[in-house]
């Protein structure tokens, strides 16, 4: 049964960040886990899953997967990046579900040209202020939220203690500046169990609310976000 998660895209007209537990090894892991709402063997397994697609992903072809991203969380299996056909980005999900603790793959490549030094530079820059300005909350446990950016949009991944800290996280995104768009991926996790809910909408958010905000299947069968 695959999973279901709370989920959001924020649209926005500004700058997208990366950061994943999965990149710091499953050694890194299991030191993170500890201040983190997911369990020390949910960190592991994301972590090792994250490594395993990384590496099939490249000893498939550098060349063509060499700008692929992977972020791994609760078994959600994130891609992002670009590639340079539709064929390979069908390829990437194929190899994602590769993984025996892969429980859902949601598939953001691009189908475009490699974007070379200063594009992967001018992403990494804004991811890195993304998660400044998640760490510089007092309303959000920036431990619990993974990053990745590509081209401007802002994924969010990871587990929020609510509703509330879940909107307050794509709020501090959204005026990043640099940033284009917020997506979200993010589960709700509240006391004991994980719970599906949408973001409240109390005040008047800086980007418009969406009726729902769980998780929608198109008629390809793609993961995506429902839309802000």
């Amino acid at each position: 049964m695959r999973m279901q998660f709370a989920a959001a895209a924020v649209l926005f007209a500004l700058p997208l960040g990366g950061c994943a537990v999965a990149a710091l090894g499953t050694a890194g892991a299991v030191g993170v886990a500890a201040a983190q709402e997911k369990s020390l063997g949910e960190a592991v397994d994301d972590a090792t899953a994250s490594n395993e697609i990384k590496s099939k992903l490249l000893s498939e072809s550098a060349n063509k997967f060499g700008e692929v991203d992977v972020e791994v969380t609760g078994g959600l299996v994130l891609l992002s990046g670009r590639v340079n056909t539709p064929e390979e980005r069908v390829k990437a999900e194929g190899i994602a579900w590769t993984s025996h603790l892969t429980r859902d793959v949601a598939n953001e490549i691009r189908i475009q040209p490699p974007g070379g030094f200063l594009a992967n530079v001018s992403d990494e820059v804004i991811t890195g202020r993304v998660r400044a300005r998640l760490v510089g909350s007092s309303t959000v446990k920036s431990l619990n939220f993974n990053i990745e950016t590509y081209n401007g949009v802002v994924y969010l991944m990871g587990i929020a203690r609510s509703a509330e800290e879940l909107k307050r996280a794509a709020e501090e995104a959204s005026v990043v500046g640099g940033v284009k768009q917020v997506v979200s991926y993010v589960r709700i996790r509240d006391n004991t169990r994980t719970q599906q809910a949408a973001p409240t909408t109390q005040g008047t958010p800086p980007y418009q609310t969406a009726p729902d905000a769980s998780y929608d299947y198109q008629a390809d069968g793609e993961l995506i976000g429902a839309s802000y």
